[in-house]
C-alpha cells in the first residue's frame, strides 16, 4: 500500500472513561505533539499525566520535553504488555472501530471528514453513552467475580466526582441540556456516509444516512431490523445456498427409507437408521444418525403441509370454508 495512512491519536480518562480522539495524516512526533495539545484544551479537567505505550510517536525527546514544559507527568506501559494500556485498547474497538469501521483512509479530504465524525462522535459518547466501570474483582478458585459500578456515562462521573471543580460540573451539564443525542446521532451517519463514499468512490450516491432529519427519526424505529445500519459498517447480503457441500450418505437408500416410512409412518429416525446398519454393514457410521433425524423430519414437515393445501384444495373445489379449530 503507498501513500501514508490515516492515524487516530486517542486518549482516554481512566476515572471517568472520558474520550478524545484526533486524526493524524502522519506518525510523525511534532504531529503528535500538536494532536495532544489540541486534546488537552478539549479536556473539561486538566491533564496531570500521560501514560503510553512504548511507540516511537511517543517515546521520544519532542513529547517529553511538551510535558516537562506543561508540567505533564509522562509514563510508559512495560515492554510486551498490551494489557497495559486496556483502557485504550478497549476505546480502539468501542469508539473507533465502531464508527469508523476497517476501512483505511488517507489523504487531506479523509482527515478532514474524520475529524467531523470524531467532533460529533465525542459528544455522543461522552454525554449519552453509558458504560460499565470495574469497582473490584476478587478470585473464587479457578473462577473471579466481578462487581461493577452502576453503569454511567463519562459526564456523569465528572459531575458526581468530588475532585471536579462546580464550575467545570456546571459548564458540563449546560453544555448536555444544549445536545440533542438523535440530531448527534444523525450528524453521526452523515459523517459516516461521507468516509463511505471516500472508501468506495462508486457508490457515493446512496446509501444510509444520507437523508435528512426527519426521513432519520422516521426510520429509527425500524433500523433494529436491518442490522447495523452505519454506512462504514454495511454487511454482504447473505445468499441462500442451494448446493451440497459434501455426498449424501443416504442418496443409494433413500428409497427404501422413503418405503419404510411409508408402512411405518411413527418408526423413528434411530429405528430406520439400525435397520440400514444391519442391511448395509460398514456403510454408515453413528455420527450420520443426526443427519438421517434431520432429513426424516424436513420430509415430514413437507408432507405435513402438501396434506394441509390438499385439503384446502378440496375444500376450495366443494365451496366450502372450515374455520380453524372447527370439528367437521
Amino acid at each position: 500500500m503507498t501513500g501514508k495512512l490515516i492515524h487516530t491519536l486517542v486518549a482516554t480518562d481512566v476515572c471517568s472513561g472520558w474520550i478524545e480522539c484526533i486524526p493524524l495524516l502522519s506518525r510523525d512526533q511534532a504531529l503528535v505533539v500538536e494532536g495532544l495539545d489540541a486534546l488537552r484544551r478539549q479536556l473539561p479537567f486538566p491533564l496531570l499525566g500521560i501514560d503510553s505505550d512504548n511507540d516511537s510517536a511517543f517515546i521520544n525527546d519532542t513529547l517529553l520535553d511538551y510535558c516537562k514544559k506543561h508540567g505533564i507527568k509522562f509514563t510508559r506501559s512495560r515492554p510486551f504488555r498490551k494489557n497495559d494500556q486496556a483502557w485504550v485498547e478497549q476505546k480502539n474497538g468501542a469508539v473507533v472501530r465502531r464508527f469508523v469501521g476497517y476501512d483505511r483512509f488517507s489523504g487531506v479530504v479523509a482527515g478532514q471528514a474524520m475529524a467531523n465524525l470524531y467532533r460529533n462522535v465525542r459528544l455522543y459518547v461522552n454525554y449519552f453513552q453509558p458504560s460499565f466501570k470495574l469497582q473490584e474483582k476478587e478470585r473464587q478458585g479457578a473462577k473471579i467475580k466481578r462487581l461493577y459500578y452502576k453503569p454511567a456515562t463519562p459526564c456523569n462521573r465528572l459531575t458526581n466526582h468530588p475532585n471536579i471543580e462546580e464550575s467545570t460540573k456546571k459548564s458540563l451539564q449546560s453544555q448536555r441540556i444544549q445536545l440533542d443525542p438523535v440530531r448527534l446521532l444523525h450528524q453521526i451517519r452523515d459523517n459516516q456516509a461521507a468516509l463511505a463514499a471516500l472508501a468506495s468512490p462508486d457508490d457515493h450516491t446512496t446509501g444510509p444516512g444520507r437523508t435528512s432529519l426527519e426521513q432519520f427519526l422516521a426510520r429509527l424505529p425500524q433500523l433494529w431490523q436491518y442490522g447495523d445500519a452505519r454506512p462504514t459498517h454495511q454487511r454482504d447480503i447473505s445468499k441462500t445456498r442451494s448446493w451440497r457441500t459434501r455426498k449424501d450418505p443416504f442418496k443409494e437408500v433413500w428409497v427404501d427409507i422413503l418405503n419404510w416410512l411409508q408402512n411405518e409412518p411413527d418408526a423413528t429416525a434411530k429405528e430406520l437408521f439400525k435397520r440400514l446398519q444391519n442391511k448395509h454393514p460398514g456403510s454408515f457410521a453413528n455420527n450420520q444418525l443426526r443427519t438421517l433425524q434431520r432429513r426424516i423430519r424436513e420430509w415430514r414437515q413437507i408432507m405435513a403441509k402438501k396434506l394441509v393445501y390438499s385439503c384446502l384444495d378440496m375444500n376450495v373445489e366443494r365451496n366450502e370454508i372450515v374455520p380453524v379449530g372447527a370439528n367437521t
